[in-house]
């Protein structure tokens, strides 16, 4: 075995690279639209509702109104790498097109680790912590926008999934020829 080593940070580190605004809107989309989940990822993330989300009035918090829901949510997702993960994975569940395409591109671009698009990421220790230096969000919203012109995708949602498919955070970006070799 060869001495680099994969490094991951967890999964609610995601917090340091969103915006409060943005973050906000991904929660209340996966809890607004819960039920069309998987019987599984809807209870995974029923069941972190009820143990991380304390709402007064509720024995269970994960059939309080959508608004309490997703108030406890935001605080359950800046704190707890599961139940972030969980709100993740379901956030790309929900946007299968959008997950599909982001990993055409990445692939397209010789990104390499990638999981099958499908691929249950909330599994993973968390994010690996190395990312290709020129491959900057613009550089991907450009290339994405020139590969998919009709795709009506947001710039947020393009970059949030680069994220989640690569399984990666800009955290410690390398030079495609050195590999990572800053790290060492």
């Amino acid at each position: 075995m060869d001495d680099t080593q994969i490094r991951y940070l967890p999964f609610h580190a995601i917090n340091e690279f969103m915006l409060d605004d943005y973050r906000l809107k991904v929660i209340q989309s996966v809890l607004r639209d819960v039920e069309k989940l998987p019987g599984e990822r809807r209870g995974r993330l029923n069941g972190l509702i009820r143990r991380h989300i304390n709402i007064p009035g509720f024995r269970n918090s994960a059939i309080a109104p959508l608004p309490l829901r997703v108030k406890g949510a935001v605080t359950a997702f800046e704190r707890h790498p599961e139940f972030t993960a969980q709100v993740l994975q379901g956030w790309s569940e929900l946007h299968p097109d959008l997950r599909a395409r982001v990993f055409e591109m990445l692939k397209a671009r010789n990104w390499e680790q990638l999981l099958p698009p499908e691929a249950d990421r909330s599994k993973l220790p968390g994010f690996m912590t190395q990312w290709p230096k020129t491959e900057t969000y613009e550089v991907l919203d450009q290339t994405y926008a020139e590969m998919f012109p009709d795709s009506p995708a947001e710039s947020d949602d393009i970059r949030l999934m680069c994220v989640w498919i690569a399984n990666r955070l800009p955290y410690e970006l390398f030079e495609d020829e050195e590999e990572g070799a800053e790290e060492a």
